[in-house]
């Protein structure tokens, strides 16, 4: 039951234009009121397929499974070739006993505590500038660079050089190995930078070698003051990839994003 209050001092047309007017303002609160729910339908029903398709996303998308080299220093020089370097002595050892074999090419330095890299040849004749940018890498990831030292003699042999058996009277460390014979010495550049590769692997080494390999890239020269994890972050920024993945890949030494 409707409850309906007349105003006794007015007649019944102005009793009935009163409530008219009132019934007017009703139905326009009313329809705008509407109109807010249908927006509001419309606004959780557009957020509910964004969220949907997100999910989608996410269980489509699958963690991408490392490839076996990027264990150690790795990339792939601009004439296609992989070249394997050592992080620490345990991988210096596992990459000259396991990874090399007869027609590679051994790079390594005259500094102690440098790592070994090794360019697989896979049959195929090294050019020039798959030597020269092993060279580089050599020394960009060397204890060299990270002293503040802007060069370093780097020099390749062959791998029937590179011996783990020691002078008389001499021990060999862990990831040490006695050369002998002519040595082929390169001298290296600096030209640094980090990529994204089409798989999402990070891959991080000469400049050059790197542009040509990635879909993105990003130039870096030694230097800097920021923390490896911040350097790191700001590089995702500009490439993608993971900050796991880039950290592993920068150079021991402090290095910064080239403007």
């Amino acid at each position: 039951m409707v409850k309906i209050t007349l105003d006794i001092t007015k007649n019944v047309n102005q009793n009935a234009s009163i409530y008219f007017d009132k019934v007017k303002v009703a139905k326009k609160k009313m329809k705008g009121a509407t109109e807010s729910v249908e927006r509001a339908k419309k606004r959780l029903e557009s957020e509910k397929v964004k969220y949907e398709k997100e999910q989608v996303k996410e269980e489509k998308k699958v963690k991408r499974k490392p490839h076996w080299y990027e264990k150690f220093r790795w990339f792939v020089s601009s004439e296609g070739f992989l070249v394997l370097g050592g992080r620490d002595a345990t991988t210096n050892e596992i990459i000259v006993k396991k990874h090399t074999e007869p027609k590679d090419v051994v790079f390594h330095t005259d500094m102690s505590g440098s790592p070994f890299f090794t360019v697989k040849a896979e049959g195929k004749e090294v050019g020039e500038t798959t030597l020269q940018e092993t060279s580089n890498a050599t020394f960009m990831f060397s204890r060299a660079l990270k002293l503040g030292l802007m060069t370093s003699k780097v020099f390749w042999v062959n791998p029937d050089q590179v011996s783990k058996e020691a002078q008389p009277g001499e021990y060999l460390t862990k990831g040490s190995f006695m050369i002998r014979g002519k040595t082929n010495y390169i001298s290296p550049e600096f030209g640094l930078a980090i990529g994204s590769m089409e798989d999402g692997a990070i891959m991080c080494g000469p400049a050059a070698a790197v542009k040509k390999n990635t879909v993105k890239s990003v130039e870096l020269k030694a230097g800097g003051k920021l923390k490896t994890s911040d350097l790191a972050k700001r590089i995702k920024k500009q490439i993608g990839g993971e900050v796991d993945d880039i950290v592993r890949a920068l150079p021991p030494a402090n290095v910064e994003i080239k403007k």
